[in-house]
């Protein structure tokens, strides 16, 4: 298994740390928020105008992934 080292020197880097710390759980947030909208756009009656926006709010969220290089695979 690979280890890797970070580190943080001052209390000034903090921010950085926690961010750094908390990234599998804003990973986590984002699957759940993805799979939310997916089973909603799968599995509910929705109006035209309903489907369109959750459509394009999901688009959204993978439009910026794509952008910040984050993929769910």
């Amino acid at each position: 298994m690979a280890k890797v080292t970070i580190e943080f020197d001052t209390q000034e880097d903090n921010e950085e740390l926690t961010m750094c710390i908390n990234g599998i759980k804003w990973y986590s947030l984002a699957w759940e928020i993805d799979q939310y909208m997916r089973s909603r756009l799968k599995y509910c009656e929705l109006s035209e105008d309903v489907y369109k926006e959750l459509d394009d709010a999901r688009e959204k969220l993978h439009e910026i992934m794509r952008y910040n290089g984050i993929t769910f695979d």
